[in-house]
């Protein structure tokens, strides 16, 4: 592992740029988020990134799901890619945070207008009585949107994981993988280690 950059978000858009580009990746930006509740009960989904820069890594859901509950209540979470192609993964752990209004409009503002339409018709991990309720929202948000831009929702808005510890994990042959943490110390300084496979 020798050449690696000091700067774990520096690697990670290395190898987030390898598998943007990689033929057999169809979307690089999917990633396992880990939440848990107040008491310590986790749970996991995909979800797609939506934006990474030093300052952490941004989703976006509905404010009433249950991952956006459990992000309030326990604002910590783990991501997990895995490019299986390119033989690579990465893990984050790291503290939440909302992003900002401004933030989240603009890139609500970016979306396409049926993906607009349906964060408007849909209430997100609350029960469903039937997949024809969720058209009719849909029809309903469809026609009520026709003249007027819809803008956010209220209930809809996006958090930054700000990590404080990356794992990037290279397959070997034979289970001799390759492991290597980045710490964040109290300095704001990496701490970089190996870890057996």
């Amino acid at each position: 592992m020798n050449g690696l950059s000091a700067d774990p978000h520096a690697l990670f858009g290395s190898w987030y740029a390898e598998a943007s580009r990689h033929p057999d990746i169809a979307d690089a930006s999917a990633v396992n988020i880990a939440t848990a509740s107040k008491d310590g009960i986790p749970s996991n989904r995909m979800v797609l990134l939506k934006g990474h820069d030093a300052a952490g890594f941004v989703i976006y859901t509905n404010l009433g799901s249950r991952k956006a509950n459990e992000l309030a209540a326990n604002p910590h979470a783990a991501l997990c890619f895995h490019w299986a192609p390119l033989r690579l993964q990465v893990r984050i752990e790291g503290s939440v945070q909302p992003v900002s209004e401004a933030e989240a409009n603009a890139y609500f503002a970016s979306r396409p207008l049926a993906s607009r339409i349906g964060a408007w018709a849909s209430k997100q991990s609350a029960p469903l009585e039937s997949r024809r309720k969720l058209i009719a929202r849909i029809a309903r948000f469809t026609s009520s949107f026709a003249l007027k831009d819809p803008g956010r929702p209220p209930f809809w808005s996006g958090f930054r994981i700000e990590p404080r510890r990356f794992e990037f994990w290279t397959e070997g042959e034979y289970r001799v993988h390759d492991r290597v943490v980045f710490e964040k110390q109290d300095n704001a300084c990496w701490e970089r280690y190996l870890l057996y496979p």
